[in-house]
């Protein structure tokens, strides 16, 4: 027994200007333009990593893939190849469901790219994942988040305590 579940979806997905595929080695540094950038995590994991942060916080993510099976991807802009952040599905220990989550780097915002690969996770969990409801949790204050979230079709189903402060958990449609 080795401890690693087999893939339950697929390790890349398309959708109109991404590529979402399984994260590599080499994505840990354009990934560090979002978490060494002190507003890009302030909701998320709180001050800006390191270097040898962001590296552990990618393999992390790679070992989510082996544990469960699934995980969030790395975003490529399809027509440049260029590292633009992750979005996939997260159910780490602590988390109340499965959620989908996103994270861009700063200059890939504003573009709706977000909302994109939340709709493309969300349209490839139904067909994979039948019966998995899935979530995003949001903290609170985090208003770029909701739109992202309300964008990819998900409504706001309550508010709870969370890490020691408020979030809210947006519900995604089945």
């Amino acid at each position: 027994m080795t401890g690693f579940a087999q893939p339950v979806v697929p390790l890349a997905l398309e959708s109109e200007r991404l590529l979402l595929r399984l994260p590599t080695e080499y994505d840990w540094r354009p990934l560090h333009a979002y978490y060494g950038d002190a507003d890009s995590v302030r909701y998320t994991v709180g001050t800006p990593l390191t270097e040898a942060q962001t590296w552990r916080v990618l393999a992390g993510v790679v070992g989510h893939w082996a544990w469960r099976g699934y995980g969030p991807y790395t975003l490529l802009d399809k027509d440049e190849g260029a590292v633009l952040g992750v979005a996939g599905l997260w159910f780490p220990n602590d988390w109340p469901e499965p959620e989908i989550k996103w994270a861009l780097v700063p200059a890939a915002r504003g573009r709706g790219l977000a909302a994109e690969a939340a709709r493309a996770v969300r349209q490839m969990a139904r067909g994979h994942l039948p019966g998995v409801r899935l979530i995003s949790l949001i903290a609170d204050g985090n208003e770029a988040s909701v739109r992202v979230a309300e964008a990819a079709g998900a409504h706001l189903e309550r508010e709870v305590d969370w890490r020691g402060g408020r979030a809210w958990i947006y519900r995604h449609p089945d």
